[in-house]
């Protein structure tokens, strides 16, 4: 069985009137990378801040490896952090930013410290430059660099990704990753980028007003989220209203069957449109005509607005890979929506 490493039990926090944390509960396994993934405001950036002692929970409590340290200093609490400006001091070269974090060591100490973390994040002999000679992505690393020369025992992220571009973004999100599994540090980063979080998380705790809605894998959150919130926030997806009949579900003036056996006199089914089939080759269950309203290309998939003839105004999208283009002639289609594709919210 894993070892849980930092566990947080019933974390509130609030800001005058409104209401930050609200019951937070959460394990993190020793290794494991957890994305706190949410809207502004959700509060994840609050919890990061309680986890670090910069802000000071009213209620709850809070251990790593062992020890409560929900009272002690930020300093007690053995962690790096990376905040999402990078904090680097512009005045100091890279060597002299990283070193920042390990006074009371001697020297020669410092300076091999210093150069194992160059080399570490793929910076070495840039040891003499200045934090503004560098580029967005070099000034991350050494903020990084910084955060892990003391050999801490908890690393937090917090939206560590945001000042870069999406091209550099995506490459050193797997730099990132790599390095946090070499060292199996334990590792806790905030997130408002979905792709973000699918892309590194072991899990991803999604937070929504002050509590965490669904904590899970990757896989999991986007094949069977828990809630309405979960659904929409991570990915995109169709909804239709309905009122059950048996093992079928009045849409309209259509019946779909359901393979969802939860109870109820109706709700909303939610579909992710990769789930839709569109003209296909096969008879299938819950095949409809449809009316083609869009065609988007975006590169290694296509998107594809319609309406159901017989459901007209309520737009749903269907995703398909390129190759499937020639198969759409005219606006005219038909669209399968399978069973096991169609998950029931009361």
């Amino acid at each position: 069985m894993a070892t849980v490493d930092l566990q947080l039990r019933d974390i509130h926090k609030s800001f005058d009137t409104f209401k930050g944390l609200d019951g937070v509960s959460l394990d993190v396994n020793a290794g494991e990378l957890v994305c706190l993934l949410g809207p502004s405001g959700c509060g994840k950036t609050t919890l990061l801040r309680c986890i670090a002692g910069l802000e000071r929970q009213e209620q709850g409590s809070l251990h790593f490896a062992g020890r409560d340290v929900s009272a002690l200093p930020p300093q007690a609490r053995d962690y790096g952090i990376l905040f999402q400006s990078y904090a680097l001091f512009p005045n100091l070269t890279v060597s002299q930013n990283i070193a920042y974090g390990l006074s009371g060591r001697g020297r020669d100490e410092v300076r091999r410290r210093v150069e194992e973390m160059l080399e570490l994040v793929s910076l070495g002999g840039s040891g003499h430059k200045y934090p503004a000679q560098l580029s967005g992505g070099q000034q991350q690393r050494v903020a990084l660099a910084r955060a892990l020369a003391p050999s801490p025992s908890l690393l937090l992220l917090d939206e560590p990704m945001s000042a870069l571009d999406a091209q550099v973004r995506e490459h050193l999100c797997g730099e990132l990753r790599s390095l946090q599994r070499q060292l199996g540090i334990t590792t806790l980063m905030v997130t408002h980028n979905q792709e973000e979080a699918m892309l590194m998380a072991d899990r991803i705790a999604v937070m929504n007003q002050g509590r965490i809605e669904q904590y899970a894998t990757p896989q999991t959150l986007y094949n069977a989220p828990a809630t309405p919130f979960v659904a929409e926030f991570v990915g995109q997806g169709n909804w239709l209203p309905f009122e059950r009949e048996g093992a079928h579900a009045r849409v309209g003036r259509l019946s779909m069957r359901l393979a969802d056996a939860a109870q109820g006199a109706g709700g909303r089914l939610f579909c992710r449109p990769e789930a839709i089939l569109v003209n296909p080759a096969l008879e299938q269950d819950n095949l409809f005509p449809a009316r083609m309203r869009e065609l988007t290309f975006l590169g290694n998939r296509c998107r594809l607005s319609f309406e159901l003839d017989d459901l007209p105004g309520h737009a749903l999208l269907a995703e398909m890979a390129p190759e499937a283009l020639p198969q759409l002639r005219g606006k005219q289609i038909r669209v399968a929506l399978p069973p096991r594709s169609l998950q029931v919210f009361a």
